[in-house]
């Protein structure tokens, strides 16, 4: 990162991908397009976890190769004033594999349903993960680095800095 001074702390960027709700999953496309698409996912142990349909240009993208990103914007707000944003993002990176243990799949499901739908109770979210892998993939993405940063003048106030 050029810009280290506006570097997140490891920390940080783990509690925004636990209290996010989204991002966007970026592959390499067909014809060596990126493709990126935006995405639900829960973040438990270094891992990332997706559901979508069983078929599709994502899936496709991921059986020829398996190296992603996945943005989360965590901050964005325009401060026209001051001619900047107070923005924090966070990126990872990673190897992203369809999962083909029905244990596993469940699991991730149950966490998503925890994560989306908490005030249901565990036995529905049991049921409503239960038998979907006919038609439900589920990916998961091994985190190798992940990187954060956050605007200036977030910094600064991170820092204890006062802008002048």
């Amino acid at each position: 990162m050029r810009r280290i001074e506006q570097a997140l702390p490891r920390e940080e960027c783990l509690a925004i991908l636990r209290h996010s709700t989204a991002g966007v999953l970026a592959v390499l496309g067909e014809g060596a397009y990126p493709y990126a698409v935006p995405l639900s996912f829960v973040y438990q142990e270094d891992k990332l976890y997706f559901h979508c349909a069983r078929a599709g240009h994502k899936l496709d993208a991921l059986r020829s190769s398996s190296r992603v990103s996945f943005c989360i914007i965590d901050q964005d707000q325009p401060v026209p004033e001051e001619y900047t944003t107070y923005y924090r993002s966070v990126i990872v990176f990673g190897q992203a594999e369809i999962i083909s243990d029905p244990e596993e799949q469940k699991t991730a499901l149950l966490l998503l349903a925890e994560k989306y739908c908490p005030e249901d109770s565990p036995a529905h979210r049991e049921e409503k993960s239960t038998g979907t892998d006919s038609y439900t993939a589920v990916i998961r993405l091994t985190v190798e680095h992940i990187t954060g940063k956050e605007g200036t003048a977030l910094a600064a106030q991170r820092k204890g800095v006062k802008k002048t």
